[in-house]
C-alpha cells in the first residue's frame, strides 16, 4: 500500500494540523499528523508540504502521455524500467547512465533517477527550477538518502529492492495527478524520525558519516562504506562542522556523542 500526501494546485489538504491521506486509490481518508517537535521535525514537515506543492505545479498540471527520463548506472535496469513504462502507456523522453546536463520541462515531465551513491544532490541541482518532477529510487528501505530526498522536494520515492511493475506505474500515475507517492513503510519511518527530532539540524546521512568518523574511518573508507564519492563525504563533513559550529572532525564527534546523535 502507498501513503499519499494529497494536494491540489495551490492548496494542500489539511484538517486542523497538517494532514496526510492514507490509501491506495481514490477513496482514502485524512488523518492528522502527530505534534512536531524539534527544529529538524518542523523542517521536515515544511519539506513534505513543499514536495506536494512542487508535484502539483509540474507533472500534475500536464495532460496527455507523461514523458519520463530515466537516469541509472545499470543499463539492464534501465531497459527493464523502459519496458515497464512503455507497457504502462508512458512516453520515454530519454535515458542516461549519469545525468550531467540540465533538463527542461519542454521535453521531460518526470525524471526517474537513482538517488543513492551521492546522486541525489547532483540531480536535484541539475533539475532545480526546471519544473520537472523528481522521482527518487532508493537502494533499500534503510537508505539514509530518504530524509535528504524529502528535503529536496522529490515528487515520489521508490525502493529499488521492493519495486515491481505495478508499483512503478502506480507511483508515476500518482505523480501525474499532482500527488506525492511514498511507500507506507518509508512514510512511517519519516514520521517516527521526525517525532523524535533533535535540537541540532543534522540529517540521517550526516549522522552516518559522524558514526564512521567516531569509528576512526578516513574519507576514503567512509566513501567506500556508504557508497559515496570522496568529494561528497568531504562536503557532508564540511556541512556538519558548520551546522554544529565545530572546529574539526574530533570536535564534531565529541559533540554528537554528548547530544546523543551517535
Amino acid at each position: 500500500m502507498t501513503w499519499l500526501l494529497h494536494a491540489s494546485p495551490g492548496r494542500t489538504t489539511a484538517s486542523g494540523n497538517d494532514a496526510i491521506g492514507v490509501g491506495n486509490g481514490p477513496h482514502h481518508r485524512a488523518t492528522a499528523m502527530p505534534e512536531w517537535r524539534g527544529t529538524w521535525a518542523r523542517k521536515l514537515a515544511r519539506a513534505i508540504l513543499l514536495a506536494v506543492r512542487q508535484a502539483c505545479s509540474s507533472a500534475g498540471m500536464r495532460t496527455g502521455r507523461l514523458r519520463i527520463w530515466i537516469d541509472d548506472h545499470n543499463p539492464i535496469y534501465r531497459r527493464g524500467l523502459i519496458a515497464c513504462l512503455e507497457q504502462g502507456g508512458f512516453a520515454i523522453a530519454g535515458e542516461s547512465e549519469r545525468l550531467e546536463a540540465e533538463i527542461s520541462a519542454d521535453e521531460v515531465d518526470v525524471l526517474l533517477f537513482e538517488a543513492s551513491a551521492g546522486r541525489l544532490g547532483e540531480v536535484a541541482h541539475l533539475a532545480r527550477g526546471s519544473g520537472v518532477a523528481l522521482v527518487a529510487v532508493l537502494r533499500d528501505r534503510h537508505d539514509p538518502t530518504l530524509f535528504d530526498a524529502v528535503e529536496a522536494g522529490v515528487a515520489a520515492i521508490l525502493v529499488r529492492d521492493d519495486l515491481s511493475p505495478d508499483s512503478l506505474i502506480a507511483a508515476l500515475r500518482t505523480v501525474a495527478t499532482g500527488h506525492t507517492a511514498v511507500p507506507a513503510e518509508l512514510l512511517a519511518r519519516l514520521l517516527d524520525h521526525a517525532s523524535y527530532g533533535t535540537t541540532l539540524d543534522i540529517g540521517q546521512r550526516e549522522v552516518a558519516v559522524l558514526r564512521a568518523l567516531a569509528d576512526g574511518a578516513d574519507t576514503g573508507e567512509i566513501a567506500d562504506s556508504l557508497s559515496y564519492s570522496e568529494r561528497m563525504v568531504k562536503r557532508i563533513v564540511h556541512d556538519v562542522l558548520v551546522k554544529m559550529n565545530c572546529r574539526n572532525r574530533a570536535h564534531a564527534v565529541a559533540l554528537a556523542v554528548r547530544q546523543g546523535l551517535i
